[in-house]
């Protein structure tokens, strides 16, 4: 019997893929033109290609501007506020109105324990160049769609600016206002009925390592995990933070998850 094969490429877009980008992932240029080329050799062996975009506004609680120091300066990118700058006021929201909405979010980020807030270089901001495909990619979508008439399934994400967002399957601190920012049952269902998932995309060390840790917890069972295959030449980690793809990865492999690249993938 033939098998269900799905495509996940998390945020294939300029600002990470293109080395004029905003936040370029060292390496991701090359990661997405060889994944490019798989599409375009496994184009009938497709069934379901998942896309997320990440998609934030210049006003997001991870961008300098939403932050302020005691003279009134923004931080750097790549600054890390803790809970503890909140509460001495190293760091405050620049609309005070927010602190302590703030407070709580700092808070619950160190209780999660999978990021502190890092504040980002703006980045892939709705309607900008930097928020599209990486061309190459995108032309290898185009024509996938075309030969199997389907639809490309688009998976946006990031667009609330008061909580980070990395992962496609909800945000790393729900806002119990926005359904946008939590579950993502649609997308756990979709992937659960595929045979075999590829998984692609950046950044490994970010927002492709969290999906995949959200798409195993909403499976449950291992034997789903098994399903995933990560495209180790098609990922690629946000430069100083390479420990953390190193620690997904081998985190993964001992729930299930198989290794290949897109050379081999389905060869």
């Amino acid at each position: 019997m033939a098998q269900n094969v799905h495509l996940v490429v998390i945020d294939p877009q300029v600002d990470f893929c293109d080395p004029n980008g905003a936040l370029f992932v060292r390496g991701a240029d090359t990661d997405m033109r060889r994944l490019a080329a798989m599409v375009r050799r496994i184009a009938p062996k497709l069934d379901d290609i998942h896309v997320t975009l990440d998609s934030h506004r210049l006003i997001d609680v991870a961008h300098p501007v939403f932050w302020k120091d005691s003279g009134g300066s923004h931080p750097a990118p790549f600054t890390i506020v803790t809970a503890a700058d909140v509460e001495v006021g190293r760091w405050t929201p620049v609309l005070p109105g927010l602190y302590r909405r703030m407070m709580d979010y700092v808070r619950a980020l160190e209780q999660n324990g999978r990021y502190p807030l890092c504040i980002w270089p703006p980045h892939c901001l709705i309607g900008s160049p930097g928020h599209c495909l990486t061309p190459e990619l995108r032309t290898a979508l185009l024509e996938w769609e075309t030969r199997r008439f389907a639809l490309v399934d688009y998976v946006t994400k990031g667009s609330n600016p008061f909580t980070e967002h990395y992962s496609a399957v909800c945000a790393d601190v729900p806002d119990p206002t926005d359904p946008g920012t939590q579950l993502n049952t649609r997308f756990l269902q979709t992937l659960m009925e595929a045979d075999l998932i590829a998984i692609a995309g950046e950044a490994g060390s970010h927002c492709l390592a969290n999906t995949v840790r959200d798409v195993a917890r909403g499976f449950g069972d291992d034997s789903y995990i098994r399903r995933l295959v990560l495209l180790e030449d098609a990922t690629s980690p946000v430069p100083g933070f390479e420990t953390f793809q190193t620690d997904f990865v081998r985190e993964m492999k001992a729930r299930g998850m198989q290794i290949s690249n897109t050379r081999d993938f389905l060869a």
